[in-house]
């Protein structure tokens, strides 16, 4: 009897430990307490001497392998506007065409506008040709797949990525940052920000916040690197309603809502550490 009991003992040690590894199915797991983040189940508490919640503590709920960033393809820009007011009006016109466009301020202080995405360059031309025949744009420039930073340091083996994508952000900073043609309630000021940093750089990050947010990767607030985003449920519970760009030392760059200026704010930020959802990187 004494042998079978310590048979059974065994055997139910080794069943725990195949589950927590992820080796059964994870049915037989109780299911994470509803209402809480992936952050916050991530973070819970360890039972003292405990080695399988120790091991679930690395590994949330919801962590999976997440498909990459499509690079971008061929991209229309056009425009070199010095007031800010001629780019924004040049996206809305677009928009109101169904081209999701995007402003954005180029090295040399201009605004420019930039829209499209395909698959070669062609088509790329055709539709800026179609679209300077109609007089909506003027002088056109193709920006191909090589020109962006994710191809360029990829092919190169030289540069960082995560450092292009923060001073990207951060010459928006001091401006204030909006979409033409839509408003505040789709939450596109926030999302539109970190999307067009993205996709300067050659990765095609959503446009909404909550896209972004189920597109990324988890990554633990204590892990977070320049470059990844992170998310905030600024109307209470846990939707994810507004995003930034964290950028190192505990801060992040955001556009805080329609008209205001793009600044740098602490993730110490009573507000913002009350509201944090969690941070997702793509690289």
């Amino acid at each position: 009897m004494t042998f079978f009991r310590a048979l059974t003992s065994t055997f139910c040690r080794l069943l725990l430990l195949l589950t927590a590894a992820g080796i059964l199915n994870s049915c037989t797991t109780p299911a994470p307490p509803a209402g809480r983040t992936p952050s916050q189940r991530s973070q819970a508490p360890a039972v003292a001497g405990d080695p399988i919640a120790a091991l679930l503590k690395e590994a949330p709920a919801d962590q999976r392998q997440v498909v990459p960033l499509q690079q971008m393809g061929y991209s229309i820009q056009v425009g070199a506007f010095s007031n800010l007011d001629n780019a924004v009006r040049l996206e809305g016109l677009l928009e109101k065409r169904g081209i999701e466009a995007y402003y954005f301020r180029h090295k040399s202080g201009l605004y420019k506008v930039r829209f499209g995405n395909h698959t070669s360059y062609q088509p790329a031309r055709a539709e800026a040709e179609r679209l300077q025949a109609q007089g909506l744009i003027d002088t056109f420039f193709i920006v191909s797949p090589e020109n962006y930073a994710a191809a360029r340091i990829k092919k190169s083996g030289k540069g960082d990525l995560r450092a292009e994508l923060v001073e990207t952000a951060k010459r928006f900073i001091g401006i204030p940052y909006r979409w033409g043609g839509t408003t505040s309630d789709n939450g596109f000021d926030c999302s539109g920000l970190t999307m067009v940093c993205y996709r300067l750089n050659g990765l095609n990050l959503p446009r909404v916040s909550r896209s972004q947010f189920k597109t990324g990767r988890w990554v633990a607030r204590n892990k977070l690197r320049p470059g990844d985003l992170v998310f905030f449920a600024t109307k209470g519970g846990t939707r994810v309603t507004h995003v930034g760009m964290y950028i190192g030392s505990g801060n992040f760059i955001h556009a805080p809502r329609t008209g205001k200026n793009v600044q740098i704010e602490k993730m110490s930020n009573r507000f913002f550490a009350k509201t944090y959802v969690g941070g997702r990187t793509y690289l």
